[in-house]
């Protein structure tokens, strides 16, 4: 499970070809479970109740100023780091379905409109859940039956 969620690092910027669900999901739970420990971290070491109060009272976002400072960097970090690999398994999941790349942007400008934007996204997350096409596509192999030893190295 490591090995496919570790996968789209080592795919770092390949928009082309197809990627599993298990690939797609593994990657997901990897970037909630380094959230929640970046949250732990960021929360228990440079954050106190005093603080939070402090920065309710000084604006509206005050409070960001606290999070992003110090260890709250963390995120933004980690957000950089797994911004291109992310969008990249998205891409090559939507491939594995016989869907354009141009679906990902779609759905991420579609997003941004108030009530079309939770339709765009109940989609895409119904898109990511249904099994690829079998057999080869327009974008290569079908991953599931590709026997290569070297998908991991």
């Amino acid at each position: 499970m490591l090995d496919y969620m570790l996968m789209p690092f080592r795919r770092y910027a390949q928009f082309s070809g197809r990627s599993r669900r298990k690939e797609f999901w593994a990657f997901a739970l990897l970037q909630t479970i380094v959230y929640i420990i970046l949250g732990i971290i960021v929360f228990s070491t440079s954050l106190s109740m005093a603080d939070l109060a402090a920065a309710e009272s000084g604006g509206p976002f005050a409070i960001y100023g606290l999070m992003f400072s110090g260890t709250g960097l963390l995120f933004a970090l980690w957000a950089l780091v797994s911004l291109i690999p992310g969008i990249a398994v998205s891409v090559r999941r939507l491939h594995d379905r016989n869907m354009s790349g141009w679906w990902y942007l779609g759905m991420t400008v579609a997003s941004f409109i108030p009530v079309v934007g939770l339709l765009a996204s109940i989609a895409f997350l119904v898109v990511m859940c249904l099994p690829g096409t079998p057999g080869a596509n327009r974008f290569g192999a079908d991953p599931k039956l590709l026997a290569d030893p070297t998908v991991f190295a």
